[in-house]
């Protein structure tokens, strides 16, 4: 199986070295300057699962993607503010043939490439992994905790999805072929957007969020909201999934915070619409009547951010 990894940042750049590792054959779509930092340095992978030093992995540019030759699955993994640009980019590499299985948050992202290559290239997926690229270039993997879900969006067992399950079978993270995996895309997206609506609005971990007044409250009632997101798009979150994500969420002395508050932190891009704007939208065009002020309030600060950050950028 041919496999192309979109980038070589934390998320692909980690799953894309294991499955080197393994002697997978992996090509990294990257950019210039990128493609050169590889090819002098390698690709540097430091985990707790054991570190990896790839000299010269096999990488290849955009404008070069068409000589490439067919891939069989293409993984994307990019933030949702560089999908379209991403698109753009691994176009040339998808033929008749072809399974993408993305690992962005939310939806938003399946919609934009059904439109591009037809929902029936697109399968379903999700990671959880906590990672960061460091300055020199360096993949830094912080914890044994890196999981990666997919299956066919239809629920089905195909012999595509099989083919994925066996590449990802054996290697240094967790994969799980998933029959319901829109479902859990659902789940971990009203979890997600709970703990980074929270936590960003906040400024704060959620052990810190619950120690305040009322704490607990707002982020039970912020969690309502999302489930009832979820809900009324057919994707009710599964009772013990919900009870388990409460737990998570109202955890006192947690220093659990999402990514987005990080990247706020930074000074960084944020994913506000695709995490949280079009999840409200959703809502709204689903349950008109219904007002979801706390994900307003979350939206509203998250693009007065944006708006802000560009001002002082200019």
């Amino acid at each position: 199986m041919r496999t192309l990894i979109v980038g070589a940042g934390a998320t692909g750049g980690y799953y894309g070295a294991r499955l080197a590792e393994s002697g997978a054959d992996v090509t990294f779509l990257v950019r210039p300057a990128r493609a050169a930092k590889l090819a002098a340095d390698g690709l540097n992978l430091r985990s707790p699962l054991g570190d990896l030093h790839i000299p010269r992995p096999p990488t290849v540019t955009a404008d070069r993607l068409a000589e490439a030759g067919g891939f069989d699955l293409i993984v994307l993994s990019c933030k949702a503010y560089d999908l379209d640009s991403a698109i753009s980019d691994l176009a040339p590499a998808v033929g008749a043939g072809t399974a993408i299985l993305p690992l962005l948050n939310g939806l938003a992202h399946l919609d934009a490439l059904d439109a591009r290559f037809g929902a029936e290239r697109v399968l379903g997926g999700s990671c959880a992994i906590a990672a960061t690229l460091t300055p020199d270039g360096t993949i830094r993997h912080m914890s044994e905790l890196c999981s990666i879900t997919y299956g066919e969006r239809d629920g089905s067992r195909s012999a595509r999805i099989e083919a994925v399950d066996t590449l990802m079978r054996g290697l240094k993270f967790q994969p799980r072929l998933s029959e319901s995996i829109l479902l859990e895309m659902w789940e971990k997206w009203v979890f997600l957007a709970t703990l980074a609506g929270a936590t960003t609005l906040m400024r704060a971990a959620v052990g810190d969020i619950v120690a305040a007044p009322r704490g607990a409250d707002l982020m039970a009632a912020l969690h309502t909201e999302c489930t009832t997101v979820a809900t009324a798009s057919g994707y009710a979150p599964r009772a013990a999934v919900a009870e388990r994500a409460r737990a998570q969420l109202t955890a006192a002395g947690s220093t659990f915070t999402a990514s987005m508050l990080r990247d706020i932190e930074n000074g960084g891009r944020i994913e506000a619409d695709h995490v949280i704007g079009d999840l409200i939208a959703r809502g709204r065009r689903l349950t008109p009547e219904t007002a979801f002020p706390l994900l307003t309030l979350v939206y509203t600060g998250l693009k007065a951010y944006e708006a802000r950050r560009g001002r002082e950028a200019a």
